[in-house]
């Protein structure tokens, strides 16, 4: 799950597992497996950070 602003400024938090595709149109589109279109402050990038850091994160808690 990663942290995210609506573009109101409110904080959501989202299933990373559930993102088809993010683009910058120019704002932050994300698009989900439903086909939900959720647009966030983050830059793309940003967001491709987030969930690969929440991605270590549980890899790494696995292994231990």
């Amino acid at each position: 799950m990663i942290e995210l602003t609506r573009l109101n400024d409110r904080k959501f938090t989202l299933n990373s597992d559930l993102i088809e595709t993010i683009e910058e149109v120019p704002d932050t589109s994300i698009t989900l497996t439903t086909g939900k279109k959720i647009m966030v402050k983050e830059s793309r990038v940003e967001v491709k950070k987030l969930v690969t850091e929440y991605k270590k994160e549980i890899f790494t808690q696995n292994k231990m």
